[in-house]
């Protein structure tokens, strides 16, 4: 069943059960490209705006307090999700994300004509265009809307997930701190190192990147809103868009700020590109954290196996008892899925044309899903692994009494060139250092001793 609803560009049939209308219904038409939509977050963000934009108006006397009351009403079940199965457009659409502003425009009308006892459909109440829409364009609407759901997923899931992974892999550093281990330095054995240290380095890089986060924040809070279309606020009162600003930070718990230039804030989308940037650094840290874990555990009899990860599910549909470290293979495909998100993101801020970047509906759905998967996964990831890790003390111990690299501790007492022939003659002989070294009697043992002494290596001076 439809009903006809109308616009600037005349009729069209619309579901009978939608709260959007006909410029919305033409966009599902001319956007029929995949099943991406945008999420609840961003549509609570949409919320939250059209909240604040409703609020300023009547404050301004532009808006009688009826009509806002309705309007308020139907944009905090926006925020709350209730209305989200009526936002249908595709994510590829028209550039500046006008599609999507009008089906916020019109389901947030439509609702909020229910609410003061109307039909659905019925602008003499409550218009899209004329209320919800006032002092406001699509071009400051949905890059606002951007950065308010980018900050949400930030407080709410980003900073979260990050600190809680910082803090496990804090943990095992303190844990593995007497654990001595071969270091490895281009896949070669190298001068030994404490497990706790390795796992040190990798909180440090998690702890880095939640800086990098907090740094490039900064202009992610500054909001385009009160620009309209093109950057001059034309159609928008004097003091509007401070004041919604600040309705936004006091509904959110987020300080955002009013864009100090709006042709900026428009025309470019450097603040989303260097966040993504971050996120990309950060992916890096993961693809190199994981995958140092997933070496780590290898084996269990074959592989370096100096640490066990947890066992949680079956690794083979045709190898009995084979466990695989799944949880590490999912952060790196997160970790893939942000870089290529980022090289995205990059490509669509270069399409800053004059006064209005075009490729708005695709930053915002993939900074808003680089940011929730990179929370997500690094939570999952303590969760399910790094919580679970075990040290091979002794396998640590093995590989690192093998590794021929801690004759180097010997090479300033007894030369560069006679500790170097030892190692070799070690290799070829299958003995380790300290072996070879009593045998060919290089120095008294207490001297030996204490020139190889593993814990010793991994803190000089100390």
């Amino acid at each position: 069943m439809t009903r006809v609803e109308r616009d600037s560009m005349g009729e069209m049939q619309v579901p009978d059960e939608a709260l959007y209308g006909a410029s919305t219904q033409r966009a599902v038409l001319n956007f029929q490209v995949s099943k991406l939509r945008f999420s609840k977050r961003f549509i609570a963000a949409l919320g939250y705006f059209k909240k604040a934009a409703a609020l300023t108006n009547t404050e301004m006397g532009l808006l009688d307090e009826g009509k806002c009351k309705a309007i308020v009403s139907a944009a905090e079940e926006l925020i709350s999700g209730e209305l989200y199965s009526h936002f249908v457009v595709d994510i590829f659409q028209t550039g500046s994300g006008t599609s999507t502003n009008m089906n916020a425009n019109e389901v947030i009308a439509n609702r909020a004509a229910q609410i003061l006892g109307g039909t659905v459909g019925d602008k003499t109440l409550v218009h899209p265009n004329d209320h919800v829409n006032m002092s406001q364009s699509s071009n400051d609407t949905i890059p606002t809307t951007i950065h308010i759901a980018a900050n949400l997923a930030v407080k709410e899931d980003l900073l979260p997930g990050l600190e809680k992974l910082a803090k496990a892999l804090e943990d095992k550093e303190q844990e593995f701190k007497n654990v001595v281990k071969s270091g490895r330095t281009h896949l070669q054995d190298a001068t030994p190192v404490t497990l706790g240290q390795e796992f040190g380095g990798y909180a440090a890089q998690i702890r880095n990147g939640i800086e990098r986060v907090k740094r490039s924040q900064h202009t992610l809070l500054e909001l385009a809103l009160g620009g309209t279309a093109v950057g001059t606020g034309l159609n928008t009162p004097v003091g509007f868009a401070p004041q919604a600003v600040a309705k936004v930070a006091d509904m959110t718990g987020i300080p955002f700020v009013e864009a100090p230039n709006h042709f900026e804030a428009q025309g470019g989308r450097d603040a989303i590109v260097e966040f993504s940037g971050q996120l990309k650094t950060i992916a890096c840290s993961l693809m190199k954290i994981a995958n140092d874990i997933r070496w780590l555990g290898s084996g269990p009899r074959l592989g370096i196996g100096e640490i066990f990860l947890p066992e949680i599910q079956p690794g083979s549909s045709i190898m009995p008892a084979k466990v695989n470290p799944v949880i590490c293979e999912s952060v790196m495909m997160v970790a893939a899925q942000v870089i290529g998100n980022d090289a995205c993101i990059t490509t669509c801020g270069q399409h800053g044309n004059f006064e209005l970047n075009v490729m708005l509906p695709v930053i915002g759905h993939n900074i808003l899903e680089s940011i929730e998967l990179t929370g997500s996964v690094a939570s999952n990831f303590v969760d399910k692994c790094i919580s679970g890790i075990k040290a091979n003390e002794e396998k640590c111990l093995e590989n690192a009494e093998k590794s021929l690299a801690v004759c180097t501790s010997l090479a300033p007492i007894i030369g560069y060139d006679k500790a170097a022939a030892l190692a070799k003659r070690a290799y070829k002989e299958n003995k380790t250092v300290r072996e070879m070294a009593i045998e060919m009697d290089v120095l008294p043992k207490d001297e030996l001793d204490k020139a190889l002494d593993l814990m010793a290596m991994t803190r000089p001076g100390v």
